[in-house]
């Protein structure tokens, strides 16, 4: 596995990370042996990245990475890099109810996921939205407290634009901004990525198979359960559907020519896109993990990012990356 450096600040890791949230929400029931399987066979195949969130699954995301990184061996555990997001506010029901990014909260966020993960430190650490409520110079200000402690390693954003990534990389260091990031969600190009860039600061994309969409496995027909958030993606639905698989459709064209999937070429391209970006692949099965592993050895030269753009063109995506009441929160949106 080749490794990549998060920014100017931050750690070197993997050139691929893994995405933990659908071992346990959002994305329907998801097999706990499997999942812990899939975190040991990730280790092995040299992954340091393990990214998370506080609420996923209130806090069993967490837990289920403590159970896979005792279980793993000490050589693959002493490498691995915990991500963590947290503030998000939610219900009994599982509903979301806001952000919350004061500094006393940020602190009381990252004890309680020390606990879960079992860990003495975070190595990045992020608010997962920024909280409107809350100039962000102070929520960075807390974590930045949390690295003078030792509890946390380096201090990370999500979702944010490029006036708020200039703001908080002059409270602390920023190592990574985690944003979505894929041949059909390219809306960092314009702004976001270019400031990351000028303020030395790495992209942890995640998303890069748009949660599925264009993995080259999704089908039109395709029955999601209740507890599947894609059911309520802008994406997923109707002609918006039908019109996003055309273009799966046209990668596969490609794809097929090179001998790969449609998945190694979604994810390749996002490696291809500069040595500052990781792909986050949200992997739940060893499977899909191999597959996704293949697009590391894969590399893309002029014609075959020419003929990728050819089939999927900037904007050509249908529908919203969330439903409009995700968006709202969305600071890299406005």
């Amino acid at each position: 596995m080749q490794t990549r450096t998060l920014g100017t600040t931050g750690p070197q890791t993997s050139a691929l990370g893994l995405g933990c949230m659908g071992m346990s929400a959002l994305y329907g029931d998801a097999d706990r042996a499997e999942s812990i399987a899939t975190i040991h066979a990730a280790l092995d195949a040299g992954i340091t990245l393990l990214d998370t969130g506080d609420f996923y699954g209130m806090g069993h995301n967490e837990l289920l990475i403590n159970e896979a990184l005792r279980t793993a061996p000490a050589a693959a555990r002493e490498k691995a890099l915990t991500s963590v997001k947290f503030g998000a506010l939610r219900t009994v029901e599982g509903a979301f109810a806001g952000y919350d990014g004061r500094p006393d909260a940020v602190k009381n966020f990252a004890a309680y996921s020390l606990q879960r993960l079992g860990r003495d430190h975070i190595d990045i650490y992020r608010i997962a939205r920024l909280d409107p409520a809350v100039p962000v110079e102070e929520t960075i200000g807390a974590i930045a407290e949390l690295v003078e402690a030792g509890h946390v390693r380096h201090i990370g954003l999500s979702e944010v634009g490029a006036e708020t990534l200039r703001r908080a990389a002059a409270v602390a260091p920023i190592s990574d901004l985690q944003i979505e990031y894929s041949l059909i969600s390219r809306g960092i190009e314009d702004e976001i990525l270019p400031t990351a860039r000028e303020l030395g600061i790495g992209i942890t994309a995640y998303g890069v198979l748009a949660r599925g969409l264009i993995s080259g496995h999704w089908q039109r027909d395709r029955k999601l359960g209740a507890n599947d958030f894609r059911g309520m993606s802008p994406r997923f639905q109707g002609e918006n559907l039908d019109r996003n698989l055309d273009l799966v459709d046209a990668l596969r064209k490609i794809s097929e020519q090179k001998n790969v999937s449609v998945a190694q070429t979604a994810i390749a391209w996002v490696l291809s896109r500069g040595e500052d970006i990781v792909p986050l692949v949200g992997a739940r099965r060893r499977d899909r993990l191999a597959e996704a592993l293949g697009a590391a050895d894969y590399r893309l030269d002029a014609d075959d990012l020419a003929a990728i753009e050819a089939a999927v063109p900037v904007g050509a995506a249908a529908g919203d990356r969330y439903p409009a009441a995700q968006m709202a929160h969305l600071d890299s949106e406005r």
